[in-house]
This record gives structure tokens, C-alpha cells and sequence, in this order.
């Protein structure tokens, strides 16, 4: 796997709004903690654990922010994982852990973000 070709696509995916070349990046059996879930979802666990779920709430995120772009910062490059590291919505600093299968698609993600 490429870090930066997955970068790149997952940075495209999202600028383009396209929710299934979103979801073209997760696994089924995905693991996603953000603290937006908390927020978006009303759930303290912070963490949704099956796409069908994730699909959903991306496609509120896309909803709740129509002018939504990534400014893609830097990819850094792990064992089996990658952080992407961007300027998220309102322009919050963001760095996301994404655990990779042998597939290349994405089964844990771990969001952190700076609000300014």
C-alpha cells in the first residue's frame, strides 16, 4: 500500500462529496472513534462498529456541511496504518490513526482534532 496514493484518494473522495468513494475506503467490520460521534450521535462511546452506521452519519456530516473541504497537510506512514493529518470543517486541525487490512481498506479509525 501507497500512503500517499490512499492518501490522495481519501482526500478526493471526501472533496467531492461522493459518499461511496467514501465508503470504498472502510472495511464492514470498521471500528471509527471520534469525539464528533459524541457530539453528532449523542453517543458517549464515541464510536460507531459497522459501516452501515458509519454511512449514515457521513452522510450527515455531508449534510450538516455543504462547503466541506479537506486541506490535506501530511500522510505518515505506520505498520499496516496510516495519520492523515488535514484542516478539517471550521477550520479545525485534524489527525486520523487509520488501521489498514491486507486489503488495503481501512478497519480502525481513532480521530483527534484541534479546535481553535
Amino acid at each position: 500500500m501507497n500512503a500517499n496514493i490512499f492518501a490522495k484518494a481519501w482526500l478526493d473522495a471526501w472533496n467531492s462529496h461522493d459518499l461511496d468513494a467514501i465508503m470504498h475506503h472502510y472495511a464492514e467490520n470498521i471500528a471509527f472513534y471520534s469525539p464528533f460521534i459524541k457530539r453528532v450521535n449523542n453517543d458517549p462511546s464515541g464510536c460507531i462498529k459497522n459501516k452501515a452506521e458509519l454511512r449514515a452519519y457521513f452522510e450527515r456530516a455531508l449534510t450538516a456541511y455543504p462547503d466541506l473541504h479537506f486541506e490535506f497537510y501530511q500522510v505518515l506512514e505506520g505498520v499496516n496504518s496510516v495519520v492523515l493529518y488535514y484542516k478539517s470543517v471550521n477550520n479545525n486541525l485534524a489527525a486520523e490513526m487509520m488501521v489498514l487490512g491486507d486489503d488495503g481498506k481501512v478497519t480502525e479509525v481513532r480521530a483527534h482534532y484541534y479546535q481553535q
